[in-house]
């Protein structure tokens, strides 16, 4: 069983540090799966659920 890497997730800032998803304000989280691969991910906590909105091998470049 491999350890999580908490240092590679982390909530997004400035203008992408949430998204509006189906008329809520939802936190949009990243975690760096390698050092250019991402996955980007929604976060409701009102329903216990994880929406996936992006994942690419390559660092999307309006992040950065």
């Amino acid at each position: 069983m491999s350890r999580a890497n908490w240092n590679r997730q982390h909530q997004l800032r400035g203008r992408h540090a949430t998204r509006e998803w189906k008329g809520s304000e939802l936190e949009q989280w990243e975690y760096e799966i390698t050092s250019g691969g991402r996955v980007c991910y929604l976060v409701s906590p009102g329903t216990s659920t994880v929406i996936l909105v992006y994942a690419s091998l390559r660092h999307p470049k309006d992040t950065e």
